[in-house]
């Protein structure tokens, strides 16, 4: 049974609907599953997961969230080569740039991404949530 991280920081519900999808997905696709705050993950966790999902909405000129999410993966992100991730989150404005740069960011790390990464404007629908519960069972 494969152990999958799911790790996120959402300020509206709209990126923790997308984690709570991801999980889903996971454990249908019969993964154990650990949903955690990025305040409540580090670098010496990564080693405890077969794979990890990591969601976080674009915030300001299209960034990572910066006061919480951002710092944790910064600090992640030399743990994770040749780890299995994908990327999820929620954005209100622009067109995804942060979720592209964030792509580059964890290829150049080494993380192998497993699937496409799932974005919703605003509020997830039924394909977001669907994309989210796909991504899970992908990781898993």
């Amino acid at each position: 049974m494969s152990k999958i991280a799911v790790v996120y920081w959402s300020g509206t519900g709209n990126t923790q609907a997308m984690a709570d999808a991801v999980a889903e997905g996971a454990k249908g696709a019969g993964a154990e599953v650990t949903v955690l705050g990025a305040s409540e993950f580090n670098a010496s966790k990564v080693a405890e997961f077969d794979a990890i999902a990591f969601g976080c909405p674009a915030m300001g000129s299209e960034v990572l969230e910066e006061a919480e999410f951002d710092p944790m993966f910064t600090e992640v992100e030399t743990a994770l080569s040749g780890k299995k991730i994908a990327l999820f989150g929620s954005y209100g404005w622009g067109d995804g740039q942060w979720m592209r740069d964030w792509e580059d960011r964890c290829k150049a790390a080494g993380a192998v991404l497993a699937t496409d990464s799932v974005m919703a404007n605003n509020a997830p629908g039924d394909d977001e949530i669907a994309g989210c519960k796909a991504l899970g069972a992908a990781l898993a």
